[in-house]
């Protein structure tokens, strides 16, 4: 039996849409039929199919993979099958649309494929190192804790990535605010404002004289300035998705860049430490858990780099010496590396690092936030000042012809 998605019509003629269980889609719609629907579409469970547009459909995000993998682990460890364990996930309200995604798994799980490759025959949701890590669970037969520490992990990935988004909610209001007033104040209220006191015959100070001359070019300028930056930012995305050598010197640049490169720097070396920690907690192989971790770090400059690393361990060099070739990771980790070889506790001294590297990042984190917020106010502040006093010097020259 397999799983079928259908999409359709009840017998009341509302839309509907859902999973059946048949030998072929023939079978499948002779049942929808049976129960009073007439299905518009019929096709696989977790079949990828991109010619047509369907929001009725959830992605398979980070939230919805981590309460997967977890709940999956707690029903390995009551005594379920892998198969069963999915079923029961597969009833619950909590996955929503995502049912469909998890039966298509369950379905090639049926028919003799080992998880991870059905995982990988799936949408494209699963990255290649949970596919890797499940591998070796599957391998090890301790698929049940590899899949709660691959939970574990992505929460805690999940949880720096939110943390970035945060950090940068509030310089993005305040950023958008002070462009939108500065355009409308120049360009429009200001140029106004003077016209009235035109028809006044009064003498315009020097700073309103001056705030005038911009707020002139201001609309203009604006209009070319955005769709410059509109068409920068359209040509780099293409770039960044379509080759990999503008992508990696995009990357690349983000290390250089004087305010930024010390804490993506220490961003990069937190991912690459917990998730090769990760990965050889699981049992990969170290040269593929090298070229996997440096392709979690989400750097493609590291990625590459660590691909080359692993060439150098299959030619017999240490992991130190490897990550020490990777100009990002070669700061502090090579040492944290090679005492955990010589220890034989590389593992946890990558843990270690790890959280070291949390810490240092939470601590850059704070500190520019510190200083960008005041920064901005100030800006804003100062630009606010100067308006007030290119409409309020006119008023007080007006006030004083009056007397």
């Amino acid at each position: 039996m397999k799983t079928f998605e259908y999409r359709g019509y009840d017998s009341s003629g509302r839309a509907c849409h859902g999973l059946t269980e048949a030998l072929d889609p023939k079978e499948a719609r002779e049942k929808l039929a049976a129960r009073g629907i007439l299905a518009e579409r019929v096709k696989s469970a977790g079949e990828k199919d991109s010619s047509t547009f369907q929001p009725w459909r959830d992605e398979l995000n980070v939230e919805a993979r981590t309460m997967l993998y977890r709940e999956v682990g707690a029903l390995l460890r009551a005594g379920l099958p892998l198969a069963n364990a999915l079923e029961v996930l597969i009833t619950s309200p909590e996955l929503g649309s995502n049912r469909t995604h998890l039966a298509g798994i369950r379905d090639r799980i049926r028919e003799g494929s080992p998880l991870a490759d059905a995982m990988a025959l799936s949408t494209g949701f699963f990255s290649p190192f949970e596919q890797a890590v499940i591998e070796v669970g599957e391998r090890s037969g301790a698929l049940e804790t590899v899949l709660d520490r691959l939970a574990k992990f992505l929460e805690e990935q999940q949880r720096v990535k939110e943390r970035i988004q945060t950090a940068l909610i509030y310089p993005a209001i305040v950023v958008t605010l002070a462009i939108v007033i500065f355009v409308v104040m120049l360009g429009v209220m200001i140029p106004r404002w003077s016209e009235k006191l035109g028809e006044l015959n009064v003498k315009l100070p020097l700073l309103t004289q001056w705030v005038l001359a911009v707020g002139k070019w201001i609309l203009p300028v604006s209009i070319i300035f955005f769709l410059l930056v509109g068409a920068g930012v359209y040509f780099f995305l293409r770039q960044m998705r379509t080759d990999a050598d503008f992508r990696v010197r995009g990357n690349r640049l983000l290390f250089q860049l004087p305010l930024v490169r010390r804490g993506y720097s220490a961003l990069v070396n937190l991912r690459f430490a917990r998730t090769l920690s990760l990965l050889l907690g699981g049992g990969v192989p170290l040269v593929e858990g090298l070229s996997l971790a440096g392709r979690a770090t989400g750097s493609a400059w590291v990625g590459r780099l660590a691909e080359r690393g692993a060439e150098a361990l299959r030619h017999g060099k240490s992991l130190a010496e490897a990550v020490r070739a990777i100009e990002p990771l070669s700061a502090s980790l090579p040492g944290w590396i090679q005492a955990g070889e010589a220890s034989g506790k590389l593992e946890d001294l990558l843990e270690n690092a790890g959280d070291r590297y949390q810490q240092q990042w939470d601590r850059m984190i704070s500190r520019g936030l510190g200083v960008l917020e005041p920064v901005l106010i100030l800006a804003v502040g100062l630009f606010v000042l100067l308006i007030a006093l290119s409409i309020l010097m006119p008023v007080m020259s007006l006030n004083q012809a009056l007397m």
